[in-house]
């Protein structure tokens, strides 16, 4: 360390004595091994342990081990109404899960039936892969010349529909009557 003569400093010996104090301060302090007592438990476990007011689960998270809610929080009821399968979405249409649920089901009844409503009056939420979902919904019934109605939207699922501008691609109706009043007026027309 260079030093200008000042009044703070201190010849070049000094220094580095007290560098080399200093020094051996520091491997006294961190080199040196604690006694066990003060020292972290290797588990983390708090020492005083009446503070804590409920059990710890015994499941780790980290392993999937623990208790799970029902894993799918949408329940599809199926009905027919003549030719008409009606599918009742009571829960939340979003990713994983309860989209591909709800896919599988249509991939099913498309199989089987031309004229089909989905009831939306019980969605409570949906999320981007559930609109995907719908807007591919469509696109097979399209393919399999069937046709599909959308039922009885809540305000939130309208809402996204309109902010998506999937209203102007699917056939969306606001009752569940309406939605099957369409599909005896368009055979009406077919036969005009």
């Amino acid at each position: 360390m260079q030093c200008s003569g000042g009044p703070g400093c201190l010849p070049p010996k000094i220094v580095r004595l007290r560098d080399w104090n200093a020094a051996q301060k520091f491997n006294l302090l961190f080199m040196v091994p604690k006694p066990l007592e003060p020292r972290l438990s290797i588990s983390m476990e708090f020492t005083n342990i009446p503070w804590q007011t409920w059990l710890q689960p015994l499941e780790m998270a980290g392993l999937a081990i623990q208790h799970k809610e029902s894993k799918l929080k949408l329940s599809l009821e199926t009905r027919n109404r003549g030719d008409v399968m009606i599918v009742h979405c009571h829960g939340r249409i979003v990713y994983r899960d309860e989209a591909a649920a709800l896919s599988r089901l249509a991939g099913e009844i498309l199989e089987n039936t031309s004229k089909v409503v989905f009831d939306l009056s019980g969605v409570s939420s949906i999320d981007s892969a559930g609109i995907g979902e719908l807007a591919q919904l469509h696109t097979w019934a399209q393919s399999k010349c069937a046709d599909l109605k959308f039922a009885n939207p809540s305000p939130l699922v309208r809402g996204l529909l309109d902010l998506t501008n999937l209203d102007s691609v699917l056939e969306i109706h606001p009752s569940l009557g309406e939605a099957l009043a369409a599909f005896q007026s368009s055979e009406v027309c077919a036969d005009c």
